[in-house]
């Protein structure tokens, strides 16, 4: 196992560095934790820590939020991704492609224990041109 060897200095080290903002939700629909706290583009406020997804979602895409973790916890979704276009504070001049992706978690029997919602911002990834090789 991947994590079995890491300490948990070196697990918290991996999950603040990866460039993707996450989020958890566990089996029982509450926030268990996120990672880079001050400088999400969707920034989560302390007190959302142990409240239900529902509390933590704007109205207009909450029933689809609902609908993922609803088909995540049958067992018939994996994951959901869907990108918007979004006003980032660290680039004012355009909007920037923001990904967006759910996944759910199981353990390893396949049951449903949660779930992980990633967001980043993949501007620089689509503005890519022809190859840029290690140390070049």
């Amino acid at each position: 196992m991947l994590v079995d060897r890491m300490n948990a200095a070196m697990l918290k080290a991996l999950v603040e560095t990866v460039p993707v903002e996450i989020t958890v939700i566990d089996a029982n629909d509450e926030v268990v934790g996120w990672n880079q706290h001050d400088k999400r583009l969707f920034h989560r406020p302390w007190s959302a820590m142990g409240l239900n997804f529902r509390n933590c979602h704007p109205e207009k895409s909450l029933h689809m939020v609902e609908q993922i973790i609803a088909g995540m916890k049958a067992g018939t979704r994996e994951k959901a991704s869907f990108w918007i276009d979004l006003d980032v504070p660290y680039d004012t001049s355009k909007k920037h492609k923001i990904l967006i992706e759910f996944f759910a978690l199981r353990d390893d029997t396949g049951q449903y224990i949660g779930c992980m919602e990633c967001t980043q911002d993949v501007e620089t990834a689509r503005d890519l041109q022809g190859e840029k090789r290690l140390l070049s």
